[in-house]
């Protein structure tokens, strides 16, 4: 359960970053997501849980 703890505050930090240091950047993507495709979009959700997936399996094997 720690782990986890301390991963989601991870998730917050990084999510905090793009929105407290890059606004503008921030307004920007969330404009380029909402003209993306469904598809487009689950396809990169799938890789992005891979690669978290493998970066846990790395670190914690």
């Amino acid at each position: 359960m720690n782990d986890f703890l301390a991963a989601m505050g991870l998730v917050l930090v990084v999510e905090g970053l793009v929105y407290g240091g890059f606004p503008a950047l921030a307004k920007k993507l969330a404009t380029e997501v909402l003209s993306m495709s469904e598809n487009t979009l689950r396809g990169a959700g799938l890789v992005a849980i891979a690669a978290g997936v493998a970066i846990v399996w790395l670190v914690r094997g």
